[in-house]
Protein backbone atom coordinates (compact mmCIF):
# COMPACT_ATOMS: atom_id res chain seq x y z
CA UNK A 1 0.00 0.00 0.00
CA UNK A 2 2.91 2.69 0.79
CA UNK A 3 4.62 1.42 -2.46
CA UNK A 4 1.16 2.57 -4.22
CA UNK A 5 0.94 6.08 -2.41
CA UNK A 6 4.89 6.54 -2.97
CA UNK A 7 3.91 6.25 -7.14
CA UNK A 8 1.01 8.45 -6.82
CA UNK A 9 2.22 11.14 -5.28
CA UNK A 10 5.93 10.87 -7.35
CA UNK A 11 3.35 10.52 -10.33
CA UNK A 12 1.72 13.87 -9.43
CA UNK A 13 4.79 15.73 -8.10
CA UNK A 14 5.97 14.99 -12.03
CA UNK A 15 2.93 16.08 -13.86
CA UNK A 16 3.28 19.43 -11.62
CA UNK A 17 7.10 19.64 -13.18
CA UNK A 18 5.66 19.19 -16.83
CA UNK A 19 2.47 21.35 -16.41
CA UNK A 20 4.97 24.06 -15.14
CA UNK A 21 7.20 23.56 -17.65
CA UNK A 22 4.73 24.15 -20.14
CA UNK A 23 3.41 27.39 -18.36
CA UNK A 24 6.70 28.89 -19.09
CA UNK A 25 6.55 28.23 -22.39
CA UNK A 26 2.91 29.32 -22.65
CA UNK A 27 4.12 32.23 -20.95
CA UNK A 28 7.07 32.91 -23.46
CA UNK A 29 4.74 33.51 -25.98
CA UNK A 30 3.79 36.90 -24.81
CA UNK A 31 6.56 38.85 -26.12
CA UNK A 32 6.82 42.55 -26.63
CA UNK A 33 9.70 43.84 -27.85
CA UNK A 34 11.72 46.28 -26.05
CA UNK A 35 13.19 49.45 -28.58
CA UNK A 36 16.92 48.97 -28.83
CA UNK A 37 17.18 45.84 -27.00
CA UNK A 38 17.88 42.42 -28.46
CA UNK A 39 15.93 40.90 -25.59
CA UNK A 40 12.15 41.16 -25.61
CA UNK A 41 10.12 41.56 -22.81
CA UNK A 42 7.82 38.55 -21.51
CA UNK A 43 6.19 36.91 -19.07
CA UNK A 44 8.47 34.46 -18.19
CA UNK A 45 10.66 35.53 -15.15
CA UNK A 46 6.65 36.11 -13.43
CA UNK A 47 6.51 32.37 -14.40
CA UNK A 48 9.83 31.17 -13.14
CA UNK A 49 9.32 32.68 -10.38
CA UNK A 50 5.86 31.52 -9.58
CA UNK A 51 6.43 27.77 -10.71
CA UNK A 52 9.22 28.25 -8.30
CA UNK A 53 7.86 29.27 -4.92
CA UNK A 54 4.71 27.14 -5.59
CA UNK A 55 6.37 24.18 -6.55
CA UNK A 56 9.67 24.52 -4.18
CA UNK A 57 13.83 24.52 -5.05
CA UNK A 58 13.55 21.04 -5.83
CA UNK A 59 10.67 21.04 -8.35
CA UNK A 60 10.65 24.46 -9.85
CA UNK A 61 14.38 23.64 -10.93
CA UNK A 62 13.24 20.73 -12.40
CA UNK A 63 10.38 22.34 -14.12
CA UNK A 64 13.12 24.71 -15.76
CA UNK A 65 15.06 22.41 -16.35
CA UNK A 66 12.63 20.64 -18.81
CA UNK A 67 11.81 23.94 -20.41
CA UNK A 68 15.17 23.93 -21.06
CA UNK A 69 15.50 20.56 -22.20
CA UNK A 70 12.20 20.69 -24.52
CA UNK A 71 13.82 23.64 -26.45
CA UNK A 72 17.04 22.33 -27.01
CA UNK A 73 15.20 19.14 -28.36
CA UNK A 74 13.78 21.46 -31.25
CA UNK A 75 9.99 22.12 -29.35
CA UNK A 76 8.96 25.50 -30.22
CA UNK A 77 9.12 26.59 -26.27
CA UNK A 78 10.92 29.87 -26.61
CA UNK A 79 10.06 33.15 -26.86
CA UNK A 80 8.15 33.95 -30.44
CA UNK A 81 7.90 30.07 -30.47
CA UNK A 82 11.73 29.55 -31.19
CA UNK A 83 13.77 26.47 -29.93
CA UNK A 84 16.73 25.07 -30.40
CA UNK A 85 20.67 25.96 -29.60
CA UNK A 86 20.68 29.38 -30.97
CA UNK A 87 18.68 30.43 -28.39
CA UNK A 88 20.48 29.05 -25.61
CA UNK A 89 23.79 30.58 -27.18
CA UNK A 90 22.35 33.89 -28.69
CA UNK A 91 21.78 37.46 -26.58
CA UNK A 92 18.28 35.66 -24.21
CA UNK A 93 20.31 32.74 -23.75
CA UNK A 94 21.55 34.03 -20.20
CA UNK A 95 18.34 34.66 -19.28
CA UNK A 96 17.13 31.20 -20.27
CA UNK A 97 20.14 29.55 -18.52
CA UNK A 98 19.35 31.38 -15.07
CA UNK A 99 15.77 30.39 -14.94
CA UNK A 100 16.40 26.58 -13.52
CA UNK A 101 18.61 28.55 -10.87
CA UNK A 102 16.20 31.26 -9.74
CA UNK A 103 13.33 29.06 -9.64
CA UNK A 104 15.44 27.27 -6.96
CA UNK A 105 16.00 30.41 -4.85
CA UNK A 106 12.28 31.54 -5.36
CA UNK A 107 11.28 28.00 -4.02
CA UNK A 108 14.20 27.84 -1.33
CA UNK A 109 12.66 31.10 0.14
CA UNK A 110 9.10 30.25 -0.03
CA UNK A 111 9.77 26.80 1.79
CA UNK A 112 6.39 25.22 3.24
CA UNK A 113 5.62 28.15 5.14
CA UNK A 114 5.52 30.92 2.94
CA UNK A 115 5.54 34.64 4.52
CA UNK A 116 4.97 38.00 2.67
CA UNK A 117 8.54 39.19 3.48
CA UNK A 118 10.42 36.01 2.32
CA UNK A 119 8.24 35.39 -0.50
CA UNK A 120 8.53 38.90 -1.68
CA UNK A 121 12.94 38.39 -0.94
CA UNK A 122 13.01 35.04 -3.07
CA UNK A 123 10.90 36.34 -5.92
CA UNK A 124 13.42 39.68 -5.98
CA UNK A 125 16.57 37.48 -5.36
CA UNK A 126 15.39 35.18 -8.39
CA UNK A 127 15.03 37.78 -10.31
CA UNK A 128 18.31 39.28 -9.99
CA UNK A 129 19.57 35.76 -10.61
CA UNK A 130 17.65 35.81 -14.26
CA UNK A 131 19.14 39.67 -14.91
CA UNK A 132 22.54 38.37 -14.09
CA UNK A 133 23.04 35.82 -16.23
CA UNK A 134 21.14 37.69 -18.89
CA UNK A 135 23.62 40.44 -18.17
CA UNK A 136 26.66 38.12 -18.27
CA UNK A 137 25.40 36.27 -21.55
CA UNK A 138 25.26 40.01 -23.00
CA UNK A 139 28.59 41.13 -22.09
CA UNK A 140 29.84 37.81 -23.19
CA UNK A 141 28.63 38.50 -26.67
CA UNK A 142 29.32 42.36 -27.07
CA UNK A 143 32.35 43.03 -25.27
CA UNK A 144 30.57 45.53 -23.36
CA UNK A 145 29.58 45.47 -19.39
CA UNK A 146 27.96 48.94 -19.59
CA UNK A 147 26.06 48.05 -23.03
CA UNK A 148 24.39 44.54 -21.12
CA UNK A 149 23.47 46.32 -18.47
CA UNK A 150 21.41 49.25 -20.28
CA UNK A 151 19.71 47.42 -22.53
CA UNK A 152 19.40 44.01 -20.76
CA UNK A 153 18.47 45.17 -17.25
CA UNK A 154 17.39 48.64 -17.00
CA UNK A 155 14.48 48.75 -19.34
CA UNK A 156 12.93 45.94 -17.84
CA UNK A 157 13.23 47.31 -13.68
CA UNK A 158 9.71 48.63 -13.60
CA UNK A 159 8.08 45.46 -15.51
CA UNK A 160 10.03 42.99 -13.17
CA UNK A 161 9.58 44.75 -10.16
CA UNK A 162 5.66 44.32 -10.53
CA UNK A 163 5.82 40.95 -11.91
CA UNK A 164 7.67 40.36 -8.35
CA UNK A 165 4.42 41.55 -6.72
CA UNK A 166 2.48 39.45 -8.99
CA UNK A 167 4.41 36.29 -8.40
CA UNK A 168 4.40 36.50 -4.58
CA UNK A 169 0.56 36.96 -4.87
CA UNK A 170 0.06 34.17 -7.09
CA UNK A 171 3.04 31.87 -4.70
CA UNK A 172 0.94 32.98 -1.41
CA UNK A 173 -2.27 32.42 -2.83
CA UNK A 174 -2.51 29.48 -4.83
CA UNK A 175 0.74 27.60 -3.39
CA UNK A 176 -0.79 26.66 -0.68
CA UNK A 177 -3.76 24.56 -2.27
CA UNK A 178 -1.34 23.25 -5.05
CA UNK A 179 0.96 21.76 -2.66
CA UNK A 180 -1.89 20.06 -0.54
CA UNK A 181 -2.69 18.63 -4.53
CA UNK A 182 0.89 17.16 -4.50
Amino acid sequence: MLATVDRGVAGRRALAVAAAALVVAASAQVSVPVPLSPVPMTLQPLAVLAVGGVLGAAGGGAALVLYLTLGLLGLPVFFAGGAGIGHVLGPTGGYLLAFPAAAAVAGRFAGTSPTLGRVLLGCALAMVVIHAGGAAQLALLGGDPGFALRVGFVPFLTGDLLKVGIAAAVILGLGPKLRALL
